[in-house]
C-alpha cells in the first residue's frame, strides 16, 4: 500500500509529463508485447523442421513434405512450401517462389519494430521537457513569491524537473531493452528464412542431378 502511495505521490509531483511519459511507456510496451507474441508465432525449430523436410524429400514423399509445412503457423515453412509447389519445375521457379514469398513475408517481422525504438527516444525527451518545464516554473514563482516561500517554491520545482527526467529515463532504458529483445529475436527468425532457404534450393537442385544420373 505504501509502494502505491508513494508512486502516486511520485507521479502528482511530476505534473502533466509524468502522466504524458507513463501514457507513451504504455503504448511502447504494448506494440513490444505484440510484437513479441508474433515472433512466437513466426519462430520455430527451424535446424529440425529442415531436417524432417529434407528426410520427407530423400523418400520422395513431396507431399507430405508440404503437408508438414502447412501444419506449422512460422513463417520458414510458408516459404519452403511455396517452393516445394514449385519442385516439379525446376531450381529456378523454386527459387522464384522462394524469393516472392520471402519478400511478402520479411515485412511482417520488420512491421513496427521501429516503433518500439521510437518511443524510447521519446520518453527520453519527454522527461528533459519536463525538466525544462519544471525549472522555467521553479523560477518565475521564486521571482514572484514572498522571500519567506522561495526555498519551498524551488524546491517543488526542482522535485518536478528532477522527478520527470528520472521517469522518462527509466521508460526509455526498459523500453530500449526490450527492442534490443525484439531486435534479436526478429533478426533470428530472418536469418533462418535466409539460411534454410538457400539450403532446400541446394538440396533440390541435389536431388535433380542425382535422378538426371540415374
Amino acid at each position: 500500500m505504501d509502494l502505491i502511495t508513494n508512486f502516486t505521490l511520485f507521479m502528482q509531483a511530476g505534473g502533466f509529463f509524468m502522466y504524458l511519459i507513463a501514457f507513451v511507456f504504455v503504448l511502447g510496451c504494448a506494440i513490444g508485447i505484440e510484437r513479441y507474441l508474433r515472433y512466437l508465432v513466426y519462430d520455430l525449430n527451424a535446424s529440425s523442421f529442415m531436417n524432417k523436410i529434407q528426410k520427407l524429400l530423400m523418400s520422395n514423399q513431396v507431399k507430405e513434405a508440404i503437408q508438414h509445412c502447412s501444419s506449422r503457423s512460422a513463417l520458414l515453412p510458408k516459404i519452403i512450401k511455396n517452393g516445394l509447389k514449385r519442385m516439379n519445375q525446376g531450381v529456378d521457379q523454386v527459387q522464384n517462389a522462394i524469393d516472392a514469398t520471402s519478400l511478402e513475408i520479411i515485412p511482417m517481422v520488420e512491421k513496427r519494430l521501429l516503433f518500439v525504438n521510437l518511443i524510447a527516444n521519446i520518453c527520453t525527451l519527454l522527461g528533459l521537457l519536463g525538466t525544462i518545464n519544471g525549472l522555467i516554473t521553479a523560477f518565475e514563482a521564486v521571482a514572484a513569491a514572498d522571500p519567506a516561500q522561495k526555498a519551498e517554491l524551488l524546491s517543488r520545482g526542482i522535485s518536478t524537473a528532477m522527478n520527470t527526467t528520472y521517469l522518462g529515463l527509466v521508460c526509455a532504458i526498459l523500453l530500449m531493452v526490450f527492442h534490443a529483445v525484439l531486435t534479436a529475436k526478429s533478426e533470428k527468425i530472418i536469418s533462418d528464412v535466409d539460411q534454410y532457404s538457400v539450403k532446400l534450393l541446394d538440396f533440390v537442385g541435389t536431388m535433380k542431378i542425382v535422378n538426371k544420373a540415374s
